[in-house]
């Protein structure tokens, strides 16, 4: 009799454990299923809210670019150019928050990028010269015209947002999508996103001093202008012959193709694989990346620069100048500006990277130089050392001066007066003054510490 009422007892309190387990995995379910539920409410109105910014965004900045046009003020100009640019960089944050592929809404982006862009150059210039010329305020009619067009079919798409008609997919679903497009598969259906860009308004061609203009996309390398195009062979001979190598040990690995078409080639070397591009044009070595790590330094920086210099100069880079240098796990990389005149040239930039262990090249890079040096004719000082240091700020002690080339946003150059000046707390400020309108150009901050310097 006892037995059968211990085991009724256990059995009781078994059905009960179980019954308990059951019912608080089933509250944990129920309560996981709302958490998901308050989840994707929660992505559902950020998405709404953000694609709700990115219309307003739009529709406020096709109102303030109209209002460009009819600037005729600098004062008012610079100010609307001012608010077009805050109205850029606001719908691009909306646009970030939207789910969306990699390539689903690029030339929304684009398009955002360069309105903002061409706003930031139209204030600078009319801050100089009095208001802006009637090909700029034609590239205000020609944005104001993309921007009105762009609003009015995201201002649609909004409203099939709002009334069902449409809805904002995942990025989980936008990506798959993207990728079953992509790998020759099946049709896919097309985000609510493609409406957008398949009926995307022309955007009107703008030459000004910005990375969105017309004339960089056309621009050609200064230095290989004029220059044969060279075989595969003749490129692998070039880029054994300028790390003193063998020409065997390179293998082709591309030929690219756009801007500056170069042959690539590889090679084992020190333990580390050597990638090398020779430009098809002349043939000259454009790039040198190794992967190979660099030991325990035995080399001072003082000797790795002189090393590096005595290589450019070995190599048809003579008069060069090195600015600034940064080290990184034991090698040490140093850039270079040409020198003209007694004017430094930061346009015509190289970059060589010296092993500190072994104090063999490993690294270099000369677009920059490629693509901008040239012999050239500088305008006259109208603005003297004593002028321009005038313009320096009081908060700033002037170290040194001297004169350089220096390029704008639009990649054209300008010649000032540079001045390597500290502040108050010991930080060295570079401050360049233009030499014939003495206007401020750019201000530069130094971050040094003992790695190197970096530029700001």
């Amino acid at each position: 009799m006892r037995q059968w009422t211990w085991g009724r007892r256990w059995t009781v309190r078994a059905v009960s454990f179980l019954l308990a387990a059951f019912a608080v995995l089933g509250g944990l379910a129920i309560q996981g299923h709302q958490k998901a539920e308050a989840y994707q409410r929660y992505l559902a109105n950020s998405r709404r809210h953000a694609f709700a910014e990115l219309s307003t965004g739009l529709n406020e900045l096709d109102a303030d670019l109209q209002k460009g046009i009819y600037a005729t003020s600098p004062a008012m100009l610079t100010s609307l150019c001012t608010q077009i640019f805050g109205k850029a960089m606001s719908a691009q944050m909306a646009l970030g928050e939207l789910p969306y592929g990699s390539i689903e809404l690029e030339q929304t982006a684009a398009f955002l990028a360069k309105t903002g862009d061409y706003a930031a150059a139209l204030s600078r210039s009319a801050a100089v010269n009095g208001g802006c010329t009637e090909e700029e305020r034609e590239g205000l009619r020609g944005l104001s015209a993309a921007a009105s067009a762009l609003s009015a079919q995201v201002a649609a798409l909004q409203s099939d947002l709002w009334a069902g008609a449409a809805t904002l997919e995942d990025v989980e679903a936008a990506e798959a999508r993207l990728s079953a497009a992509e790998g020759g598969g099946q049709e896919v259906a097309g985000s609510v996103y493609q409406t957008i860009e398949s009926d995307f308004p022309e955007l009107p061609s703008l030459i000004y001093d910005g990375p969105f203009s017309e004339h960089i996309a056309g621009r050609t390398a200064r230095v290989l202008e004029g220059r044969p195009i060279v075989t595969q062979d003749e490129a692998r001979l070039a880029a054994a012959k300028f790390l003193d190598l063998k020409p065997d040990i390179f293998t082709l690995v591309s030929a690219g193709e756009g801007k500056l078409p170069t042959y690539g080639f590889s090679a084992a070397v020190d333990g580390g694989e050597l990638y090398v591009e020779v430009t098809q044009a002349g043939g000259l070595v454009m790039q040198v990346i190794s992967s190979r790590a660099a030991g325990t330094p035995v080399l001072s920086r003082e000797k790795a620069v002189a090393k590096a210099m005595e290589f450019l100069e070995k190599r048809g880079y003579p008069a060069m100048r090195e600015s600034y240098f940064i080290d990184q796990g034991g090698i040490l990389t140093i850039n270079f500006a040409a020198v003209q005149d007694e004017v430094i040239c930061y346009p015509d930039l190289v970059k060589v990277s010296i092993a500190l262990d072994t104090g063999r090249v490993v690294g270099f890079e000369s677009e920059g130089y490629l693509m901008n040096h040239t012999l050239r004719s500088f305008p006259v000082l109208s603005v003297s050392e004593e002028e321009a240091r005038d313009v320096v700020s009081p908060a700033l002690t002037v170290l040194s001066q001297q004169l350089s080339l220096i390029p704008t946003g639009g990649e054209y150059e300008v010649l000032c007066h540079e001045f390597k000046c500290r502040n108050e707390e010991g930080q060295h400020i570079l401050v360049y003054v233009n030499v014939q309108t003495g206007q401020e150009e750019k201000i530069l901050i130094l971050l040094e510490d003992e790695s190197g310097t970096l530029v700001i």
